[in-house]
């Protein structure tokens, strides 16, 4: 049973995570290609680095008032159907998100974009957890969460290029990379409607004895979710899913403070570069963090740990922002960028193999939609103190700092969180 368990869950990597992947690149690419558009819409629209910040930031406004409501559709009306709405639908607003003509319809879009994209990455962890059983997960929400470093990868050389497009068509670079970048997530959504299956019992391409062998493990897990319910719900949630969400909220805050602003902080450190050497220069920390987070993931997995992997990689990533903000050449600021990288992307694959293994049912579609709201709204305040600290010191060593610092206290609000399964389990 346990080789049917274990042949089953390789096919389920092979066959269902990299559709999930593509449509991880698209989301995390539209959500973040505004940080190259910057170099040319800023000025175009007369943006500040405060205006900038707070339209980086808006999208995450939508993203974390729609993210409840849009995890309990999914669970009503299935993952494959809701996952394939989310795409098509943020995938037609990055799109328009070119027609912008002022700093209101910037804000505009930046919400709206948030609004559609809601639910996508909690919906994206539960269908993983239909499939595959908790042993399994780390290092498969570390593949799903290193799509998001490959999209910087593949997408800074990208969109810097897609900026040389200026002036083809009447159309400024900027404009070209947001119509060219948001059509892909159209075509992934249709795809994965038609291609990935609701459940193991329905994918015909496992065996009756691999199907047998998954479905048993995870109705195990269900099975100790239930013999474990914790009856004092409401202090359950405000202890566990506070403390998780605060940790997350942190990491969040560090990631997207550094990632829209991380074009930007490169240039400063190479007058007169082109866009397009700009753009595999800003390719090389999400490099790194691909191969830090797939590294730490199997580590997590390989130890049965996960609280201490989440630690270590929030510090990493706390040093690497100071390091960033004492840097003073191209080969030091890439050194430190890259660290940090490594240590923000790296909490997510643990974090969620953490957290999802203490709920079930609905508190799971709820739990991990609370988490990921709270813990989103690091999102908005990342880059908007990023850019106003900028803008009021005209440096972006004093906002590095104080990334390193929420990132310390993510740490330690981690290390609050008791690891203890059975006694702080939630379920519905």
């Amino acid at each position: 049973m346990q080789d049917m368990t274990r042949s089953g869950a390789k096919k389920v990597a092979l066959r269902i995570l990299p559709l999930l992947c593509l449509g991880y690149v698209a989301a995390y690419l539209d959500r973040i290609n505004v940080s190259f558009a910057a170099l040319q819409l800023n000025e175009d629209l007369n943006l500040s680095p405060a205006a900038y910040g707070l339209g980086a930031g808006l999208f995450f406004v939508g993203y974390v008032v729609f993210e409840v409501p849009s995890n309990l559709i999914l669970r009503r009306v299935g993952a494959k159907l809701w996952i394939s709405r989310i795409m098509i639908s943020w995938g037609v607003i990055s799109a328009l998100t070119a027609l912008v003509q002022s700093e209101a319809t910037f804000y505009l879009c930046r919400f709206l974009l948030g609004v559609a994209e809601a639910g996508f990455l909690p919906g994206a962890i539960l269908y993983v957890n239909q499939w595959l059983p908790p042993k399994d997960r780390a290092r498969a929400l570390s593949v799903l969460a290193a799509s998001t470093a490959l999209a910087g990868l593949i997408g800074s050389p990208l969109s810097m290029s897609l900026l040389g497009l200026d002036g083809m068509g009447g159309l400024r670079g900027w404009q070209w990379l947001f119509v060219l970048e948001g059509i892909p997530a159209v075509v992934l959504g249709v795809l994965v409607l038609f291609a990935l299956p609701d459940t193991p019992m329905a994918a015909k391409w496992l065996t009756d004895g691999e199907k047998s062998a998954l479905q048993n493990a995870l109705d195990r897990e269900a099975g100790h979710l239930e013999r474990h319910r914790f009856h004092l719900l409401g202090r359950s949630l405000f202890r566990k899913i506070g403390l998780l969400g605060i940790v997350y909220f942190c990491m969040v805050l560090g990631m997207y403070g550094m990632a829209f602003w991380m074009p930007q902080i490169l240039q400063n450190t190479l007058d007169g570069t082109s866009l397009s050497l700009l753009g595999w220069y800003n390719a090389i920390p999400f490099l790194a963090a691909v191969v830090g987070m797939l590294a730490i993931g199997w580590s997590s997995d390989r130890f049965g740990e996960r609280k201490l992997h989440v630690i270590g990689a929030l510090v990493l990533a706390s040093v690497g922002c100071v390091l960033a903000g004492k840097a003073t050449g191209l080969a030091g600021c890439l050194v430190a960028l890259s660290l940090a990288s490594i240590g923000l992307w790296s909490v997510i694959g643990p974090f969620w193999a953490f957290t999802t293994a203490r709920m079930g049912g609905l508190a799971a579609a709820v739990g991990v939609a609370l988490i990921n709201s709270i813990g989103n709204t690091g999102g908005f305040f990342g880059p908007y103190v990023m850019g106003w600290l900028k803008g009021a010191t005209a440096d972006y060593r004093v906002g590095l700092n104080v990334l390193a610092l929420v990132l310390v206290f993510g740490a330690g609000s981690m290390g609050l969180v008791r690891a203890d399964r059975s006694a702080e389990t939630i379920a519905d």
